[in-house]
């Protein structure tokens, strides 16, 4: 079998609808199946692929185990020379798996490659970066990186249509070779959500494996669909994803100090929204308790 395609869903029922029709719609000649994991979600998600996708194995989990859990739970038992993870966000244009297949055809030495992302509107939204490093991080946190570096920490748009190499593409779609798993691992499952490929994009080229980014092969993407879902704990992943990624891949020390900054900085956000939700505004109060919320998480499960 040419390719296994995973998609792992979270009460993005209609989205996943999509997200379903479109490998129907664009695998072309390519010999595939379709592996569906639902981490427990009560809009109908299950019934409704069993209903309209009968062709696509379908895991149910009785609880949420993230985005690196549920697709492990579905590359072990998947068939395909190539693995292709799609998030349920996200619509296949035409071409674009055999692109990707294409790609890790004519490159031997590569373990994955990504796609090119677009907004709902068809522009150009990110979809491969650098590593992340501290002094990175501590930019993005002081709001800072826009001064440097207008397009941190993705490459520019503007050499978003050129083939090329990158640290890390976006597991919203990623297409990985069979035999880099095999001898790298599946996704580190300790990551709940967020930062899960970049740390797999990591372990390959540190197997020595290249990582590559195919403009042609595009992909509409929604965008943090099951994230919205939860939006007072999305700030909170995000940095004890990275916190975690620090942790393995740049010692103790780094990892230490990045958890340091983000905790000062986080302080400061929260007295600052703290300061906003006092403004009888409605919407802008509603704005900042929400932020207010979010910090108190992100403050209390870095602590």
């Amino acid at each position: 079998m040419d390719l296994s395609v995973i998609v792992v869903s979270w009460n993005t029922r209609d989205l996943l609808r999509s997200c379903l029709r479109s490998i129907r719609d664009t695998a072309g000649e390519l010999d595939y199946e379709v592996i569906v994991v639902d981490n427990a979600s009560s809009d109908g998600s299950p019934e409704m692929v069993s209903r309209e996708f009968p062709e696509a194995q379908l895991i149910v989990n009785s609880r949420n185990v993230g985005f690196a859990g549920g697709n492990n739970q579905a590359i072990v038992v998947s068939r395909g020379d190539y693995v292709l993870l799609l998030n349920s966000d996200a619509v296949l244009l035409p071409d674009a798996a055999a692109s990707l297949v294409g790609y890790l055809e004519r490159h031997p030495a590569s373990a994955a490659a990504g796609a090119q992302l677009l907004n709902p509107d068809g522009s150009f939204q990110w979809s491969y970066a650098d590593y992340p490093s501290f002094g990175g991080e501590m930019l993005l946190a002081t709001k800072l990186a826009g001064l440097v570096r207008p397009a941190y920490p993705s490459y520019p748009e503007s050499e978003s249509q050129i083939e090329r190499t990158a640290d890390w593409v976006s597991g919203a779609c990623i297409l990985v070779r069979r035999s880099a798993i095999e001898k790298v691992g599946l996704l580190d499952d300790g990551y709940f959500m967020y930062t899960e490929e970049t740390d797999w994009c990591y372990r390959m080229r540190q197997a020595g494996w290249s990582v590559g980014y195919v403009p042609k092969a595009k992909v509409l993407h929604w965008g943090g669909q099951s994230a919205s879902a939860a939006p007072e704990r999305k700030r909170s992943q995000v940095y004890l994803s990275k916190w975690r990624f620090f942790q393995k891949h740049h010692g103790r020390l780094t990892a230490a100090a990045f958890r340091l900054a983000i905790q000062v900085a986080s302080a400061a956000k929260l007295l600052a929204w703290s300061a906003a939700a006092l403004i009888p505004r409605r919407a802008r109060s509603e704005q900042a308790r929400r932020q207010v919320r979010s910090y108190v998480r992100l403050l209390a499960e870095m602590w």
